[in-house]
C-alpha cells in the first residue's frame, strides 16, 4: 500500500472503527483504524502462506505463552510503511508516536519463556519457514502490576476489552475439547507474523474455550440467574489467566486443564488437515509434521495424540507409538527441579481417565522396555512416567521425543550431566543444543533506530536486519574515535528519551548523565534482584560514611513481576522499592543514587529499557539460568554485561572476550566444594560492610510494614529452614566479588567514556551468533527438517 493509497484509506478505516468523523475520533480509534488497514494490506498475502504451508511439511510450534509485545510498528516496519503510515497521520494532524503508544501489549505471555517464543515466530516468517505457533487466547494475561506503598498488587490486564484487530476470530475451524466433567467449544483467533522482507505471513493460533451452549435459559427465565451462567463461566476459567495460582489443588487441576485444551485443540487441527491434504492413511504423519514442545506445559500432547490415533483412528498402538516418536521434539528450559512439572495422578483421574489409562500404557512399556535392556529397578523407577502417586511431565517427553534440547550450551551439558543424565546415559543421540536468539527486527531495527541507521550506513545496505552476522565487517570500526563518538552520542539520547519517558509514566526523575545500570527479568530468587539490592543498600551507607567521596552517579533501574503466589519474590518487590524510598528520601545519597523500579514491566517498556541502558544485570547463581535473551537484547544495543559464567553470558563472553565484559563469582562446578567450606554466616561477619546491609532488613533502616517480609528475606540468607539450607543461591557468597566488579565497572565508565564505547562496540557487532535467526535455522535443519517455502 502506497503513501497516497494509505492516506486515501485511513479515513474510511478510522470511521469505521469510531462510527464518527475523523475529526471526532480518538487516538485510539486511529491505531485501531491504522492497524485494521495494515491487515487489510496482509490479507491476500496471509491467506496463500496459510494454504501453501498446510500443503507441505509444517512445523507446529506448541508453547503456554507467546509474549508477542505491541503488532503495529512491528508490522508496519516489516512492510517498510513506517514513513508512509507517519506521513498519512500528518494529514489529520496527528504523529505516529502518539498513536503507537494507543496499542496495549498483547498480555499472552510471562518472561523469558513467552518472548523466545515470540521471537521465534519472527524467525521463521522472515525464513519463510512453514512453521505455525499454537497456545491459549488469555483474556486478562498475567496480571497488571501495581505497586501499593512499594507491595505488588495484581489486577486483571484486560488488554481486549476495547478490542484488538490483529487477532481473527475463525469459528468455521472450531473444535471440541472433552473432558471427564466438562465439554467445551476452542475457537481459533489467529494472529499473523509477518516477516522481514517476505511477503510470507505466518500464523500464531490461539485458542479460546467457549460453552457448548451460551448459558441455560430455562433457568434464567425461571429467575435462577447465577445458575444460568454458573457452566458459561467455569469454561471461561479455562482461558482467563495466564499460570493461575496453583498452590491449591483446583489451581492445579485449572492449569491441567489449560494444557490439555490448547494441545488437544491444536492436535485435532493438524490431523485434519493432514487428512484433507493426504487422506485418510495416516501412517505418513510424522512426514508431514513435526512438534515442539515449548517447555513441559504442552506435554500432554503426547498422550492426546496417542488417543487420537487409538481411539479415533483406530490405529494399533504400536503404528500410533511410531508416529509419536517420530512427531515429538523437547525443548528444555530449566535445570530447576520445580519447573519439571510433575501432577498428581488424582487430576487425571478427574479430568480424563482415557489419558491417564494411555499414561500407564506409557510407563508399563518404559519399565518392560528399560528392563529387558537390563537397567537396575531403582534407576527404573527414578525414571519411570507415573511413581509415588505423581505423573512426571519432563519424563514422558523424554522417553517419546526423538530430539531432547537445551537453549544455551551450557545449559546443555548440565542436563547431560545433572538434570537429564539417566536419559542422556540411554538415549544420547537425542540431545543436542540450540542457544537461545532474539529477533534483531524489534530488539535492535525497531527499537533503537539511531543506532540501527548508523549501523545500516556503515554497512552500505539493512541486510543486517535479516543476518545479523553482517555486523562482524564493522568490527574495525572499534578502533574510529569518530564512529565511537556518535556512538556515544546516540547512548546518551536513548538515556534523555528514557529519562522522559519515565518521568511521564511514573513521575519518577531520573539523571541522564548517570550510569543506567539495569536487571529486567522474571523475579525468581535464583535471579539474585535480592544481590543486586543488597549492593545498593551497601552502597547507600558508603557514601553516607563518605559523603565529600567521588561518587559516580548511579540509576538502578528494575522490572520484574512475581508469580502472585510466590511470598519471597514479592517481598524483594517489597525491599527494592523500599531501598528506593530510603535513598530517595535522604538528601546526600539521593544527589548520587536512583532506584526505579517499571511499574508493570513488559515488552513495550522493555523497548524503551534496553536502547539507554549502559551495563546489564546477569548475576544469577552459576548453573541455574538455562540461557536468558535479556542479556542478548542488552548486548546487540551496547550494554555490558555484568555476570556471572552462567546460561549464555558464557557464549556472550566467548563471542566478545573477558575484556568487553565483567564476570564474576562462583562457577558452577565450584559450588559443591564453595558451599562445603564456608557457611553463609561467615561471609556475613567477614565480607566488609555486608552484616551492616543484611541487618538493615530488620534493624529499622528498611521497613517492610510490620509484615515480616524482611525478616524472612535474612533467615533465608542465614539460616535457611527445615525444607532448604541458607542462602541457597549463593547471594552472601558471591557479594565481595560482585561488589568488586560492579564497582570496577562504575569507574571505567566514568573514566574513559570512549573505551567504554569501544567494548559496546566489540558487543554490538559480534551479536549475530544470537540472533534467532541462527538459532531457527538450526531448529529447521537439524530437527524439524524444514525447507524454505515462499509463496
Amino acid at each position: 500500500m502506497s503513501n497516497l493509497e494509505l492516506s486515501n484509506n485511513l479515513g474510511a478505516f478510522v470511521r469505521s472503527e469510531s462510527g464518527r468523523t475523523t475529526e471526532n475520533s480518538t487516538l485510539r480509534e486511529f491505531w485501531a483504524g491504522l492497524s485494521a488497514a495494515v491487515m487489510a494490506e496482509l490479507a491476500d498475502d496471509w491467506d496463500k502462506t496459510r494454504r501453501t504451508y498446510a500443503a507441505g511439511r509444517q512445523e507446529h510450534y506448541l508453547s503456554a505463552e507467546f509474549l508477542e509485545g505491541r503488532a503495529l510498528l512491528n508490522n508496519l516496519t516489516n512492510l517498510g510503511q513506517v514513513e508512509d503510515a507517519a506521513k498519512a497521520l500528518e494529514h489529520y494532524g496527528l504523529n505516529l508516536s502518539d498513536v503507537l503508544e494507543e496499542e496495549p501489549d498483547a498480555a499472552l505471555g510471562n518472561g523469558g519463556l513467552g518472548r523466545l517464543a515470540a521471537c521465534f515466530l519472527d524467525s521463521c516468517a522472515t525464513l519463510n519457514l512453514p512453521v505455525t505457533g499454537y497456545g491459549i487466547l488469555y483474556r486478562y494475561g498475567l496480571f497488571r502490576q501495581e505497586f501499593d506503598n512499594g507491595f505488588q498488587v495484581e489486577h486483571p490486564d484486560a488488554w481486549m476489552e476495547e478490542g484488538y484487530p490483529f487477532v481473527i476470530r475463525r469459528e468455521e475451524e472450531q473444535r471440541r475439547v472433552s473432558f471427564a466433567d466438562l465439554n467445551v467449544r476452542a475457537i481459533p483467533y489467529d494472529m499473523p507474523i509477518t516477516g522481514y522482507g517476505t511477503k510470507n505471513v505466518g500464523t500464531l493460533r490461539l485458542w479460546r474455550s467457549e460453552p457448548i451452549e451460551e448459558f441455560d435459559y430455562d433457568a434464567f427465565n425461571s429467575q435462577r440467574f447465577t445458575d444460568a451462567i454458573v457452566e458459561r463461566e467455569r469454561v471461561m476459567d479455562l482461558c482467563r489467566v495466564l499460570y493461575p495460582n496453583d498452590t491449591t489443588f483446583e489451581g492445579k487441576v485449572l492449569r491441567v486443564r489449560q494444557q490439555y485444551f490448547f494441545t488437544s485443540a491444536s492436535l485435532q487441527e493438524m490431523l485434519d488437515n493432514y487428512i484433507q491434504q493426504h487422506g485418510s492413511d495416516l501412517s505418513d504423519f510424522a512426514k508431514y509434521n513435526c512438534i515442539q514442545l515449548n517447555d513441559t506445559h504442552p506435554v500432554l500432547a503426547i498422550p492426546e495424540l496417542m488417543r487420537l490415533l487409538l481411539d479415533e483412528h483406530k490405529m494399533t498402538w504400536e503404528d500410533a507409538w511410531e508416529i509419536a516418536t517420530k512427531t515429538f521434539a523437547y525443548t528444555n528450559h530449566t535445570v530447576l527441579a520445580e519447573a519439571l512439572e510433575t501432577w498428581q495422578i488424582s487430576i487425571f483421574e478427574k479430568l480424563f481417565p482415557r489419558i491417564l489409562e494411555i499414561i500407564y500404557e506409557i510407563d508399563r512399556r518404559f519399565r518392560a522396555e528399560l528392563t529387558e535392556k537390563g537397567y537396575h529397578p531403582g534407576k527404573i523407577d527414578y525414571m519411570a512416567p507415573v511413581q509415588n502417586g505423581m505423573v512426571h511431565m519432563a519424563w514422558i517427553a523424554c522417553y517419546t521425543s526423538f530430539s531432547i534440547n537445551g537453549v544455551a550450551a551450557m545449559h546443555t551439558e548440565i542436563l547431560k550431566a545433572e538434570t537429564l543424565h539417566d536419559w542422556y546415559e540411554i538415549w544420547p543421540e537425542r540431545f543436542n543444543n540450540k542457544t537461545n536468539g532474539v529477533t534483531p527486527r524489534r530488539w535492535l531495527n525497531q527499537c533503537n533506530t539511531e543506532l540501527s541507521a548508523l549501523l545500516t550506513e556503515l554497512s552500505g545496505s539493512d541486510a543486517w536486519v535479516s543476518d545479523l552476522d553482517k555486523l562482524k565487517e564493522l568490527e574495525h570500526f572499534a578502533d574510529d574515535e569518530g564512529v565511537l563518538r556518535r556512538l556515544i552520542d546516540i547512548k546518551d539520547g536513548n538515556k534523555r528519551d528514557f529519562a522522559q519517558w519515565v518521568e511521564r509514566r511514573d513521575g519518577i526523575k531520573i539523571d541522564p548523565d548517570s550510569i543506567y545500570d539495569v536487571q529486567i527479568k522474571r523475579l525468581h530468587e535464583y535471579k539474585r534482584q535480592l544481590m543486586n539490592a543488597l549492593y545498593i543498600i551497601d552502597l547507600y551507607f558508603r557514601i553516607k560514611d563518605n559523603p565529600e567521596g567521588n561518587w559516580v552517579p548511579r540509576t538502578f533501574i528494575f522490572g520484574a513481576k512475581s508469580a502472585p503466589g510466590y511470598v519471597r519474590a514479592k517481598a524483594i518487590i517489597k525491599l527494592i522499592n523500599e531501598v528506593g524510598r530510603v535513598i530517595a528520601n535522604d538528601p546526600v545519597v539521593s544527589k548520587f543514587v536512583t532506584v526505579v523500579f517499571v511499574e508493570n514491566y513488559n515488552v513495550s517498556p522493555a523497548e524503551h529499557i534496553i536502547p539507554a541502558a549502559d551495563v546489564s544485570e546477569q548475576i544469577s547463581t552459576a548453573g541455574k539460568e538455562a540461557s536468558g535473551t535479556s542479556n542478548m537484547k542488552f548486548m546487540m544495543n551496547g550494554a555490558l554485561t555484568l555476570g556471572t559464567l552462567d546460561g549464555a553470558n558464557v557464549e556472550i563472553v566467548d563471542a566478545v572476550g573477558n575484556e568487553n565484559a565483567y564476570i564474576f563469582g562462583a562457577k558452577e562446578e565450584e559450588l559443591p566444594a564453595l558451599r562445603a567450606q564456608t557457611h553463609p554466616r561467615e561471609f556475613y561477619q567477614t565480607v566488609p560492610g555486608l552484616k551492616r546491609a543484611v541487618d538493615a532488613l530488620v534493624d529499622g533502616t528498611l521497613d517492610d510494614n510490620a509484615s515480616g517480609m524482611f525478616h524472612d528475606l535474612l533467615v533465608s540468607l542465614l539460616d535457611g529452614s527445615s525444607w532448604e539450607g541458607a542462602d541457597v543461591y549463593y547471594v552472601l557468597g558471591d557479594f565481595a566479588a560482585y561488589r568488586e566488579a560492579r564497582d570496577r565497572m562504575a569507574e571505567d565508565w566514568a573514566k574513559d567514556r570512549l573505551a567504554w564505547a569501544r567494548k559496546c562496540w566489540i558487543n554490538i557487532v559480534n551479536s549475530g551468533r544470537f540472533s534467532s535467526d541462527r538459532t531457527i535455522s538450526d531448529y529447521a535443519r537439524e530437527v524439524w527438517k524444514l525447507e524454505e517455502t515462499r509463496i
